[in-house]
């Protein structure tokens, strides 16, 4: 019978983890695909030149430049290079794709084709030979597909395709020596048959090899190995002349076009993954069992105690020592019910905190899930940043509503200003700094400055659609009732007597605050790789059951906490359980700077403004989600205690 009544759960679960495959198997929504016929032209585009470990493991900048920069002096098409169509995500991401010279001709072999020479003075061997040896790294799309370079994992024993290849390389056997400039490119590409289709043929992988060859006069033999590398000089009186050649190889695959992104999706030493999730979860789950229990088998005690106690006619106890030992024993949470759902110190700021907490709530489960479910491919790019901007958008009615509710229920008078503060106070916050550290990318020249244009549309989403939706949601809010509180207030605050060390505000928010943070230690870390050193993120599966794993936590320890500072006789639980909950935040960006430390040599200070900057704004956006779920986890825990007690 044990076995018929769990089926149902492990069919869920089963089911649950293998959506990511599943969704792998069938074409996404948006993304169909391209067929081509033999001699059929296969355009290639070229995307932003971005950094990426370089031979020593460390990642040396987080600027990422444009392909045609003039310092690279890359070839450029007739015409000039025009712009290709982007998304509002891929632009925000630095994406900036851009047609070349290449000619690629479905099933046509070329051996050694020549695309220009160009001349490097001074300034320009500089500018490359020191990307060269900060590991920067070439991004060609090929029918939406990187084009990477062919690795083998010697732990997995697999092979798969890392996007992006090497600018130059650097002497392995002089580390002072010269850099070595890549001139000639062989693109090695797969094509698959459609099946019964003959002349239906489609893009399934693409390689790159690229090589260095200094090649004399007009001698282009690309064969040749013993031609020697290309050294750009930096001498005033010298100019380095390099002609650009390329090979385009077609080779058939037995990969189907569905599946073709299975080889750039590769997850290294994945047992110390799985590992660490699995461990991570018993820990989570446990804690959270042993806390909800403890605190439930207390709560249920407290609960008979005060109410036997108010059965008892204390007038017939009066002046016996009886009276004086349930009066002690009626020490505890239930003596502040008269101040618990007192208003709390400024209570605007933490009802459109809380507003945009619930925004980013939704907003994040939504997003996972449709990840979960496979609708955001990798090759619809940028296709995460636009959900998350348009489920922003959208959800700010949600924002607007709750900011209003919770503001109402703390008895707030300033209700205009709540109605104006929730859809700018915090998104205000993230376009400023969003704005500045724009302004740093764009006075180095990268092209992971956001165009003034894109600019002006994000701010006009936010003042068309966002706002108007925050305030409609407002006044829906506002006219809703109020949530009442069980317990009467009492005009007279009562005084809170000193608390022990570890309930006083700093200790508090350390303890509370690192348990949450554990739940998603593990997957963070692959989420910085990702952002940082340019891979694809395709976990979803994993970040689900973590953020699952963080709400829990979140909600469990903090109502801990709660339920502590009330025994305590403190009812300024509101601030506090915010804070606490978001100081996980506090954590995420000390993880930030160790990874700063560890894994990144930027040496600029532009460089190191711009990961603190950015990482600093996650941790606010992390810090307001946390500290919400807190709040309102701990807001429907003292409801229920105190809703269970007899107030006379």
């Amino acid at each position: 019978m044990k076995s018929r009544t769990f089926a149902p759960s492990w069919a869920l679960c089963s089911a649950l983890l293998a959506l990511p495959q599943l969704s792998a198997a069938f074409y996404l929504p948006g993304v169909a695909p391209t067929s081509y016929k033999p001699g059929d032209k296969v355009p290639l585009y070229v995307n932003s030149i971005k950094p990426v470990a370089a031979q020593d493991a460390l990642l040396h900048s987080v600027m990422s430049y444009d392909y045609y920069n003039e310092q690279f002096r890359f070839c450029q098409p007739e015409g000039g290079p025009s712009y290709v169509s982007e998304s509002l995500g891929s632009i925000l991401f630095g994406d900036r794709i851009m047609t070349s010279p290449f000619e690629l001709n479905m099933m046509k072999n070329e051996t050694c084709k020549k695309l220009c020479t160009s001349k490097y003075d001074m300034a320009s061997a500089h500018f490359v030979n020191k990307r060269i040896m900060q590991g920067y790294a070439l991004n060609w799309l090929v029918d939406g597909l990187p084009a990477g370079q062919h690795l083998y994992d010697d732990l997995t024993q697999t092979e798969f395709y890392s996007p992006g290849f090497a600018m130059g390389t650097i002497s392995t056997t002089d580390p002072e020596g010269p850099t070595f400039f890549n001139n000639h490119y062989d693109i090695l590409v797969e094509y698959h048959k459609v099946s019964g289709k003959e002349d239906q043929l489609r893009v399934v992988g693409v390689i790159v090899q690229p090589a260095s060859k200094a090649y004399k006069g007009d001698n282009l033999d690309c064969n040749d190995n013993q031609i020697p590398p290309v050294v750009l000089v930096e001498d005033p009186n010298t100019e380095t002349e390099v002609t650009f050649t390329y090979g385009v190889y077609w080779t058939e695959s037995p990969t189907a076009w569905a599946t073709r992104w299975d080889k750039y999706l590769h997850v290294f030493d994945p047992k110390i993954h799985w590992f660490s999730l699995v461990n991570s979860a018993v820990v989570v789950i446990f804690l959270t069992v042993t806390v909800t229990s403890v605190l439930f088998r207390a709560l249920k005690k407290d609960i008979a105690r005060y109410n036997r106690l108010d059965q008892i006619n204390l007038d017939d106890l009066s002046g016996t020592s009886a009276l004086e030992d349930g009066v002690q024993e009626d020490s505890g949470w239930k003596l502040v019910h008269g101040d618990v759902f007192r208003t709390p110190s400024h209570p605007l700021l933490l009802s459109v905190f809380l507003g945009n907490g619930a925004q980013l709530f939704v907003m994040t489960g939504f997003t996972i899930c449709f990840a979960l479910l496979g609708f955001l491919s990798p090759s619809n790019r940028g296709s995460l940043g636009t959900i998350m901007i348009i489920l922003y958008t959208l959800l700010s009615f949600v924002g607007g509503y709750v900011s209003a509710r919770v503001y109402k229920s703390l008895n707030g008078e300033k209700w205009k200003l709540n109605i104006a503060l929730t859809p700018l106070l915090v998104p205000g916050i993230v376009f400023t700094t969003f704005f500045f550290l724009n302004f740093f990318l764009w006075a180095n020249g990268s092209a992971g400055a956001v165009p003034f244009t894109t600019m002006l549309v994000i701010i006009g989403i936010w003042f068309i659609i966002s706002i108007p939706l925050s305030v409609s949601g407002s006044w829906l809010g506002f006219r809703a009732p109020a949530v009442e509180p069980p317990v009467r207030t009492n005009q007279i605050p009562r005084q809170i007597p000193p608390a022990t060390t570890y309930l006083k505000p700093i200790p508090s928010m350390l303890l509370v605050g690192i348990l949450p943070f554990g739940a998603i230690f593990v997957e963070l870390y692959f989420i910085m790789s990702s952002i940082w050193f340019s891979k694809i993120y395709y976990m979803f599966g994993f970040l689900f059951l973590c953020y699952g794993l963080m709400i829990i936590t979140c909600a469990a320890v903090t109502v801990l906490m709660v339920y502590f500072l009330l025994c305590a006789e403190n009812y300024h639980w509101q601030w506090r359980s915010f804070l606490a909950a978001g100081m996980s935040a506090g954590y995420i960006f000390a993880n930030a700077l160790i990874y700063l430390i560890s894994k990144l040599s930027l040496g600029g200070l532009s460089g190191t403004v711009l990961y603190i900057g950015y990482s600093a704004l996650l941790s606010f956006l992390f810090f307001i989600l946390t500290g919400s779920i807190g709040f309102f986890s701990s807001w429907w825990f003292v409801q229920k205690i105190y809703g269970s007690i007899k107030i006379d």
